[in-house]
C-alpha cells in the first residue's frame, strides 16, 4: 500500500485515482479529528470535504513525509476558524468510535467496556495532553507532524505526551484499571 506522500505524488503527476484514494483513506480520521473540536458532525463533514478540496485544487507544494500533518494542521486551522466565527471557546474532545463489525459479542462487550473507560478518563485530562495523545497513539503521527499540527516543538509534545500519561495513569488507577495500557 502507498503512502500518502506518494499518493499525492503521484495525484500532482496526474493521476486523479491517487487523490481519490487519499480522500478515502484520510477522510473519517480527518472528520473524527475535527468532530472532536467542534461537536458537530455535519460541521466536520463540511471542513474535512473543505480542506480536501483546498489540496486537491490547489495542490500546494508539501514537503516530503509530511502530508497527512499538512491535512490535519489545516483541519485544525479551519476548526479555529469555524469556532471564532461562531464566537465559541475551542476544546479537544474525543467521542466513542464504531465498534468493528468484525468483532464477537463478547469482543465487542470487552472493547467497548474497555473504550468507555478510557474515554471517560480521557475527557477528565487537560485538552492539550488528550490531543497530543490522540495525534501520536490515536493517528500514529512522529512527534514532528504532530508538533506541526500543535505548532510547537518536539519537546513540548514530549512533555505533553509524559504529563498526559500521567494523567491517563491517574484516571484509570480511579477506574479500577492497574494495567498500564499506555506504556
Amino acid at each position: 500500500m502507498l503512502s500518502d506522500d506518494e499518493l499525492y505524488r503521484q495525484y500532482l503527476a496526474g493521476n486523479a485515482a491517487a487523490g481519490d484514494q487519499l480522500m478515502l483513506g484520510l477522510s473519517k480520521a480527518v472528520t473524527s479529528y475535527l468532530n472532536a473540536f467542534l461537536h458537530n458532525m455535519e460541521d466536520a463533514e463540511d471542513l474535512m470535504l473543505e480542506c480536501f478540496a483546498v489540496i486537491l485544487v490547489d495542490k500546494p507544494k508539501i514537503m516530503e513525509g509530511h502530508f497527512r500533518a499538512y491535512l490535519f494542521r489545516m483541519a485544525r486551522l479551519k476548526a479555529n476558524s469555524l469556532w471564532r466565527r461562531k464566537l465559541r471557546h475551542v476544546e479537544f474532545n474525543l467521542e466513542e468510535d464504531v465498534a468493528s463489525t468484525d468483532d464477537t459479542p463478547e469482543d465487542f462487550t470487552v472493547k467497548s467496556d474497555r473504550d468507555n473507560i478510557v474515554q471517560k478518563c480521557l475527557n477528565r485530562i487537560a485538552p492539550q495532553y488528550r490531543e497530543a495523545l490522540w495525534l501520536i497513539y490515536g493517528m500514529g503521527m512522529n512527534y514532528t507532524d504532530a508538533a506541526d499540527v500543535l505548532k510547537c516543538n518536539n519537546k513540548r509534545i514530549d512533555n505533553l505526551l509524559m504529563n498526559g500519561k500521567k494523567q491517563m495513569r491517574k484516571e484509570l488507577e480511579k477506574e479500577g484499571v492497574t494495567s498500564a495500557i499506555l506504556d
